[in-house]
């Protein structure tokens, strides 16, 4: 079951999640829509849902991001050496000794 209710309704009697599914609130006066509260009994599933989203929405994010990284390759001369030998190797292979 659910209602719409205000906000002042909601203020006074906070028995009114109890008693619905969910609760639909609306600003009486400008009739605009504030939300959703939800019935503690399906809180956790509901915490859970959104829990899911936002995990499946970085990870789209992340397989984007993981899309460009590694595009490029490192050359073979400089397998398992460390950034700042890397940079010093490139250096003499430009300007030399």
């Amino acid at each position: 079951m659910t209602t719409t209710v205000g906000i002042r309704d909601l203020a006074r009697s906070a028995n009114i999640l109890q008693e619905y599914d969910y609760v639909h609130i609306e600003d009486k006066k400008t009739h605009e829509y504030k939300g959703i509260f939800v019935s503690p009994k399906y809180a956790k599933e509901f915490e859970n849902f959104l829990l899911e989203k936002s995990n499946k929405q970085k990870n789209e994010k992340l397989q984007r991001l993981k899309s460009f990284a590694g595009k490029n390759q490192i050359d073979d001369k400089y397998d398992n050496l460390s950034t700042n030998e890397i940079k010093n190797r490139i250096a003499l292979e430009k300007f030399g000794d």
